[in-house]
């Protein structure tokens, strides 16, 4: 997975591209780490160029959404589609995460 990070103090969107597996451990809990820190109103998730996630993928942006809750800020998804999407409503993401679209 890569990831692209765009915003102001106020609203950040970050962009998930490519795969979303447990190899991307790493990358992503340094992601979480930022965004216990920021202090800002809006935090978009856009999956729009992620092409597929797993389990363990599921698994990380729970540990977000665990990390982020009482924070200042609202947490979104955005765009996810094809394997993405159906893997997120067949977890009931959009009950954990709103969906933007």
């Amino acid at each position: 997975m890569e990831y692209n990070v765009r915003g102001d103090d106020n609203s950040k969107e970050l962009f998930l591209q490519g795969r979303l597996t447990f190899s991307d451990n790493v990358v992503f809990r340094k992601i979480v780490d930022d965004l216990k820190e920021y202090n800002g109103t809006k935090c978009v998730f856009d999956l729009s160029s992620l092409e597929f996630i797993d389990s363990a993928g599921l698994g990380m942006l729970m540990l977000l959404r665990d990390a982020t809750v009482g924070k200042p800020f609202t947490l979104s998804i955005r765009n996810a589609d094809g394997q993405v999407r159906r893997m997120l409503e067949i977890a009931k993401f959009d009950a954990l995460i709103p969906f933007e679209d």
